[in-house]
C-alpha cells in the first residue's frame, strides 16, 4: 500500500516538472525580457529623465561701424605743409560744389593768402559709402582739368572756375577736398598742382 502512494507522488512531481518546462518553453529566450524593470505600482509615477540643456547661440545684432574722425584729422594738411604758399591760418571754408559733398565725419583747416584769397582743406570719412563713389558722383562748376595722377589714390578729379580751383581725391572711405582761391587762374592751378602730392601723401598714409 505504501509503494502505491510513493508511486503516485512521483507521478505528480513528474507532471509538475513537465508543466514547468512547458511554460518556460513558451517564453522567448531573451535576456532583455528577463531583466526588464518592474512596472510601477499603482499610485506611483515612473521616474522622469532630467531635461537636457542645449546651447543657444546669442542673437546677432547688425550694426555698422561708426567712422573714426581721427582718420580724417590725421589726413589734414598742416601749417608746415603749406608754409611755401605764404599763407596764414584763417577761418575760410570750402565753398561751391565741395560744400555739397555727402555728409560724413569731416575735419577742415583753412589759411589765407596776403591778398585775402583762401586755401581750405577738408577730409571726410564715411561709414556707409566709398570715397570713390563720392568723388565719381561730384560735379563742380567750371572746367574739369587734368592733374598729374598720384600713387595710392583710387580716384582724383579737379575743376577750375576763374581763379578758384577745387580738387578731390579718394582712398577707401576717405575723401580729401582742396579749394584754392588765388588772385589769378594761373596761380590757382599752380597752387593746386603743388599741393596735390601733399594731400595725396597724407591720404595714402591712413590705414
Amino acid at each position: 500500500m505504501r509503494r502505491r502512494q510513493v508511486s503516485a507522488v512521483a507521478v505528480l512531481v513528474g507532471l509538475g516538472a513537465l508543466a514547468g518546462l512547458a511554460g518556460c518553453g513558451n517564453r522567448p529566450n531573451n535576456l532583455e525580457t528577463y531583466y526588464d524593470d518592474p512596472a510601477p505600482l499603482p499610485g506611483t509615477s515612473a521616474p522622469v529623465a532630467p531635461p537636457v540643456s542645449r546651447a543657444v547661440d546669442p542673437p546677432v545684432v547688425s550694426s555698422s561701424a561708426a567712422p573714426d574722425p581721427r582718420r580724417a584729422e590725421a589726413a589734414l594738411l598742416s601749417d608746415s605743409d603749406v608754409a611755401e604758399e605764404g599763407v596764414a591760418p584763417g577761418a575760410g571754408r570750402v565753398s561751391g560744389c565741395l560744400s555739397g559733398l555727402a555728409a560724413g565725419e569731416r575735419k577742415s583747416v583753412s589759411w589765407v593768402y596776403p591778398s585775402g584769397s583762401a586755401l581750405t582743406h577738408e577730409v571726410t570719412v564715411y561709414a556707409d559709402r566709398s570715397g570713390e563713389d563720392v568723388v565719381a558722383g561730384s560735379h563742380c562748376a567750371g572746367a574739369e582739368v587734368s592733374l598729374p595722377p598720384q600713387p595710392g589714390i583710387t580716384v582724383q578729379r579737379a575743376w577750375c572756375e576763374g581763379s578758384t580751383c577745387a580738387v578731390l581725391v579718394a582712398k577707401g572711405n576717405l575723401v580729401s577736398a582742396l579749394s584754392v582761391a588765388a588772385s589769378t587762374p594761373a596761380r590757382a592751378q599752380d597752387a593746386a598742382k603743388r599741393l596735390l602730392p601733399k594731400i595725396a601723401a597724407k591720404l595714402t598714409a591712413q590705414p
